[in-house]
């Protein structure tokens, strides 16, 4: 796996041959008193490092090609709470990363490596670092963020494995939640099944928070209670999906509570399958995502009308 990370980190240094680059780990969130949100590191870090603790930050001179990851200095008392402590050389390994020194060292090697360089791309987390270090007028952001962005767009083979590994997982999840669903249920418990597979295929994170939305509260896009209890003629609408590595699936199904659609809910249901299966036959490469919900609302709009839901031409 440092190898997917590595080839990342070259592809960028190819992209910004000049100057710096610095990026810095997403922080901890306070939930309340002494107690943190579930931790996720920010996408781009995690893109380019493959780390999913906070503390870190990564600093790459590509000229020199030299690249160096500083980890946080934990206490002992750390320890205790939260477990043991990679050393350096572990980190070195785990990371493939050549040189790897602690946290508190980076604003002077930051100072060492930009002499004689003009510029330090660095991303937001970074930058006031960086400008304390070297100056605000030698630190960017944009040329940075736009490479990234650039470069995330296409995916490698080892992303595209990722990708399957969540995309699998996802798909579990859902079979999961369909075969448990029924008539006097939460939607609640509906969503711990569906999680509960997503965790037993070694996703323990989600892509985002589940949406399990029966009956009418399937009409609110982003609904969030999963509260309400499924009623025997409902629809239960479930968008969830599970992450591995930093890559998720993106997965929305709709099925009938009962295990049988109404000649209604059938209809319905069958034009909007209609409209996936005709953008699935449209994705090729360079084709735009424009065109495919073009040709995605033509056919909900066409199937709509039939069905009497819709009027005019």
């Amino acid at each position: 796996m440092p190898s997917l990370f590595r080839a990342h980190r070259q592809a960028l240094a190819r992209r910004l041959p000049e100057g710096l680059i610095l990026l810095a780990a997403a922080p901890e969130i306070l939930r309340n008193g002494d107690v943190h949100f579930r931790y996720r590191q920010a996408s781009d870090f995690l893109y380019l490092t493959g780390v999913e603790e906070p503390g870190y930050a990564l600093l790459l001179d590509p000229a020199r090609g030299a690249e160096a990851l500083f980890v946080p200095k934990l206490t002992q008392a750390h320890a205790v709470w939260m477990g043991r402590i990679p050393s350096l050389p572990e980190a070195r390994e785990t990371f493939g990363v050549r040189q790897v020194r602690y946290r508190e060292e980076l604003p002077a090697v930051l100072r060492k490596w930009a002499r004689g360089k003009t510029s330090v791309h660095a991303d937001s987390r970074s930058a006031g670092i960086a400008r304390r270090a070297v100056g605000a007028r030698r630190v960017r952001t944009r040329e940075l963020q736009e490479a990234l962005q650039e470069l995330r767009i296409v995916k490698t083979p080892g992303e595209i494995a990722l990708l399957r590994k969540a995309s699998a997982a996802t798909g579990a999840g859902h079979l999961a939640a369909m075969r448990v669903a029924r008539a006097g249920l939460y939607e609640y418990e509906v969503q711990a099944e569906l999680e509960r597979e997503f965790h037993r295929e070694g996703c323990p994170q989600l892509g985002y928070s589940s949406i399990v939305a029966g009956g009418a509260n399937s009409a609110v896009l982003h609904y969030h209670h999963n509260s309400a209890r499924l009623g025997r003629g409902d629809l239960l609408l479930i968008d969830a999906a599970a992450e591995y590595r930093g890559y998720t699936a993106d997965v929305t199904r709709t099925f009938p509570v009962s295990g049988r659609f109404t000649r209604r809910q059938r209809d319905v249901y069958e034009v909007v399958l209609e409209a996936q299966d005709r953008c699935i036959e449209l994705v090729r490469p360079g084709r735009t995502s424009m065109e495919l919900q073009h040709r995605g609302e033509t056919v909900l709009a066409e199937g709509l009308r039939s069905l009497g839901f819709l009027r005019g031409g």
